[in-house]
């Protein structure tokens, strides 16, 4: 089963105000694990940032001038978001970033059936307590001493190890299956280039052989026989 975890960064909280989506991130996982293979973009939002934004994920109006429009990227997010359930962190403002800027663009909607909110997950295991994802991280002990800021990747890539523990965590992962050969997201933050697909890195090594040798296991038997008043010779 194909899942995207994914995060939006914005200039606001209401598309329907004018505000627009500024990145996004997405995390891939296969049989609830993750693959390593990740989809990330900044986009120009061609209005400027509130202050109160850019405090929140530090993107200037500056630094996304020169970035793409949404529209000239849509192909290669839709191409990695398939038609996979995509999971978020208070899924409908993210749902609703997203499908604004497909809409501004002429492309259909992302289907609402699609989505899996994580708030609504860690609200029926964990009534009563708080729900924002860093509360969330303390929770399961996930390390988010690297987030600085909100950044849509690093966000999705906690929300990934979150969701997993949601779920109950990683063990329900395994599997003795021929291609579980997946390997986990490097977790090193931000990407610079937009629209970046990341495969993962380095190639799989065959099982190391762990077995004595005869001249070891010779070794072995010397030594034994040294120790006195052993108990197996009670």
């Amino acid at each position: 089963m194909r899942e995207i975890v994914f995060d939006t960064e914005t200039t606001g909280l209401d598309p329907k105000s004018g505000d627009r989506m500024v990145e996004i991130g997405c995390i891939e996982l296969i049989n609830r694990m993750p693959t390593g293979e990740t989809y990330h973009s900044y986009y120009n939002p061609e209005r400027d940032m509130p202050s109160g934004a850019e405090a929140v994920h530090g993107l200037s109006a500056a630094f996304l001038s020169d970035k793409p429009m949404f529209g000239s990227k849509a192909d290669g997010l839709l191409e990695f978001l398939q038609d996979s359930p995509l999971v978020a962190h208070n899924a409908s403002f993210d749902f609703g970033f997203l499908n604004n800027e497909l809409t501004l663009c002429g492309r259909d909607i992302v289907s609402m059936d699609r989505m899996v909110d994580t708030v609504a997950l860690a609200r029926k295991r964990h009534p009563g307590a708080k729900l924002s994802l860093d509360a969330l991280c303390t929770r399961y002990g996930i390390d988010r001493s690297h987030r600085v800021k909100h950044g849509a990747l690093l966000d999705a890539e906690l929300l990934a190890q979150v969701y997993l523990e949601l779920l109950g965590g990683r063990q329900i992962g395994l599997s003795l299956a021929a291609d579980a050969g997946a390997s986990a997201p490097n977790g090193d933050g931000r990407i610079a280039a937009a629209g970046a697909v990341r495969k993962p890195m380095g190639e799989r090594r065959e099982p190391r052989p762990h077995v004595a040798s005869p001249s070891e296991l010779e070794r072995h038997a010397e030594f034994v026989g040294q120790i006195e008043n052993a108990l197996w010779r009670s």
